[in-house]
């Protein structure tokens, strides 16, 4: 009986490294527009994009200007959602909930970002 590897063909590989690579730029540039104001995090909680599926909570939340990672730590575990957990994976209740907190924190930062 002989015995045969079977080798992924490199057309497969390529396409999920194509693939991987379309999400990180994706990534990077919904980044980019959270950092800008173009976006806010609350708007990316409720609609997510597909790209950012699998991007862990505490990503999205210190993308925004003024949130670190103490920050984040802090408004997650108020809520029981660990720093770590995929956005695809958190909860319609989840999403509204965070979304809820951070749109009603926002008039507060702007008053603190002009004093």
């Amino acid at each position: 009986m002989q015995h045969t590897a079977t080798i992924t063909p490199a057309p497969q590989r390529l396409r999920a490294l194509e693939r991987a690579n379309a999400i990180r730029l994706a990534r990077a540039d919904l980044k980019r527009r959270i950092a800008g104001g173009d976006v806010s995090v609350a708007e990316v909680l409720l609609d997510p994009p597909l790209e950012a599926g699998s991007w862990a909570i505490g990503d999205v939340l210190t993308s925004q200007r003024r949130w670190g990672s103490t920050r984040c730590r802090k408004f997650l575990s108020r809520h029981h959602i660990a720093e770590t957990k995929a956005l695809g994976a958190l909860t319609e209740r989840q999403r509204r909930l965070l979304a809820c907190q951070l749109e009603s924190s926002l008039p507060r930062e702007l008053e603190l970002a002009r004093a």
